[in-house]
């Protein structure tokens, strides 16, 4: 396949992340909760692979009609971002006032840091909390605490956006690369796992995503705390 052929394959291959999000929207609209997160972790792997993808074959040279970013953004908005936010409120999770509060400061909060220019840093990490909220509420789903401690963790998360508190990329991030492309993986396996079984709580998949989720949550802070030595 001629290299230009390959670079228009990974346009379309991030495309497909519409489609799911379509997919992923239907069934929440039927409250299938379960069958909403599979979607969203199938866009959610597929966000994962078009990235080194894009970067190997350079689609913007190769392909620069279609804008890689700005699909990629359209589409994570939806599948981070307004999908698990309509969840977490459709779901009664939250209700009430906290419901109401809750989507709209992640999606008021999550549109304006999507913008933010300053969202990543040198090391391709993400200065504040990237509005990975189909992460967190699949979690949510996963572990079901108690309503204040949902409403806390989004108020937490809503601030850290706009803080210079470094969230890793799996990918991108360089630095223990090793251990958080693996952590990222596992967690994948471990969310598709816990949808598939309807969230069951004897399900080992759920300690499996909590202990991901962590890793995943504070590597960035801990290696600021740990800076590297050159």
């Amino acid at each position: 396949m001629h290299l230009r052929h390959k670079a228009l394959s990974v346009h379309l291959l991030t495309a497909t992340g519409a489609v799911l999000s379509m997919l992923a929207m239907l069934a929440a609209a039927e409250r299938e909760w379960s069958l909403m997160f599979l979607w969203l972790v199938l866009a959610f792997a597929v966000d994962g692979i078009d990235g080194p993808l894009a970067r190997r074959y350079e689609v913007k040279t190769n392909w620069p009609a279609y804008d890689g970013v700005l699909m990629d953004l359209i589409i994570d908005y939806l599948t981070y971002v307004f999908i698990p936010a309509f969840a977490l409120f459709q779901s009664g999770l939250l209700s009430g006032w906290t419901g109401w509060f809750s989507i709209i400061v992640i999606t008021y909060g999550s549109v304006v840091y999507f913008a933010d220019t300053r969202m990543k840093t040198n090391d391709n990490s993400f200065a504040g909390f990237p509005g990975c909220w189909n992460m967190v509420v699949l979690v949510l789903f996963a572990v079901k605490p108690h309503w204040l401690v949902i409403l806390v963790i989004v108020v937490l998360l809503t601030v850290a956006m706009f803080t210079n508190i470094k969230f890793i990329h799996p990918v991108r991030t360089e630095r223990w690369r090793a251990i958080s492309l693996p952590v990222a993986i596992l967690w994948v396996i471990f969310a598709a796992r816990a949808a598939w079984v309807d969230f069951h709580p004897a399900s080992w998949a759920i300690w499996g995503l909590v202990l991901t989720s962590i890793w995943l949550l504070l590597a960035g802070p801990l290696q600021q705390l740990l800076p590297e030595r050159r």
